[in-house]
């Protein structure tokens, strides 16, 4: 692949991704750096999970992201009792046909939106870790391949406790990228209040106005042509000093693993796809940082009694790691 059709495919990434902005400004409010994060984790062949209290359009924009993607969409509402068999699927045996046959669950899907995944017990989390990384499922024994490209998005509030699991540290890290939903600012929750009122918040009417901005086929020449942009070696060495030092810094218990480097390396190149530039620069792995690592880190019980969070170690280390 030619460095002049590599442009060729990020000008088609713009145009893409200024059509789909577009299309979710018209009804989503203050959410683009998030919109932003679901873009290059799909860029990326990478999940995301989304942290923030209810009412924050976490559910709203990844359904209608998917909606733009022209893929195949399947959501799991998480509860207590929600068994691995729920996720992946069942061996059912037809009574007429005498024969088992497979019911697939909702991980044979594009994209794959797990509402609440805390909600989940252990034992049913654990079905994703296969799911996530191997992008294969196993039922009864059988492996099955599961559809491409395949991309979960998962949500979970972090201020609720009854009825909830915290994730697993292995699960977590098979997750890509993580984002913080916050309430919005008053100037934007003013105008969700004028859109309420003029009748523009009405999903349904908004739904089909919804026409799909890409397909299966874009997507995965979009992921192959983001994988061609160039990283030179002190960024890649760049990517390195940011993931050791989580490793280092006193506070950290547990730092980053080495999917936080895969995912840097990745993600990186999405970023710098978006900017329609063909390499990255070290400012690309800076804004992508906290997304990476905040869900991995695993602070010092002291740490965590005096109040610090993963979010100011991160940006510590990263006002501590000289930029190349």
């Amino acid at each position: 692949m030619t460095e002049a059709s590599v442009q060729q495919d990020l000008s088609l990434l713009k145009s893409i991704y200024h059509s789909t902005t577009e299309m979710l400004n018209q009804y989503i409010v203050g959410n683009d750096a998030l919109v932003e994060v679901l873009v290059i984790g799909i860029l990326s062949g990478g999940h995301v999970l989304i942290e923030g209290v209810p009412g924050t359009a976490k559910t709203t924009i990844a359904k209608a992201m998917a909606r733009l993607s022209g893929c195949e969409f399947r959501r799991v509402q998480c509860a207590v009792d929600t068994q691995p068999a729920d996720i992946i699927g069942v061996r059912v045996y037809d009574q007429e046909a005498k024969d088992f046959h497979l019911r697939k669950g909702p991980v044979f899907s594009n994209i794959l939106l797990i509402d609440e995944i805390n909600r989940l017990n252990p034992k049913t989390q654990s079905a994703f870790i296969e799911v996530m990384s191997e992008r294969q499922a196993t039922i009864d024994g059988t492996t099955l391949d599961l559809y491409s490209p395949f991309f979960v998005i998962a949500t979970q509030n972090p201020y609720e406790f009854e009825g909830t699991f915290p994730l697993i540290e292995a699960q977590k890290d098979r997750f890509m990228f993580s984002f913080t939903s916050r309430h919005l600012a008053g100037d934007d929750e003013l105008e969700v209040v004028r859109r309420e009122h003029t009748g523009a918040l009405r999903w349904q009417p908004y739904l089909e106005r919804l026409k799909p901005v890409m397909n299966r086929t874009t997507i995965e020449h979009l992921v192959e042509a983001t994988s061609r942009v160039h990283m030179e070696e002190p960024v890649l060495q760049y990517i390195r000093d940011l993931v050791v030092a989580t490793r280092m810094h006193g506070d950290v218990r547990l730092g980053a693993s080495s999917r936080a480097s895969i995912a840097l390396v990745r993600g990186g190149k999405a970023v710098a796809a978006l900017q329609n530039r063909t390499y990255v620069i070290p400012d690309d792995i800076k804004k992508l940082a906290p997304s990476v690592f905040q869900h991995r880190i695993i602070l010092e019980r002291e740490a965590e009694i005096g109040g610090i969070t993963p979010g100011q170690v991160v940006d510590e280390i990263l006002a501590a790691v000289e930029v190349p």
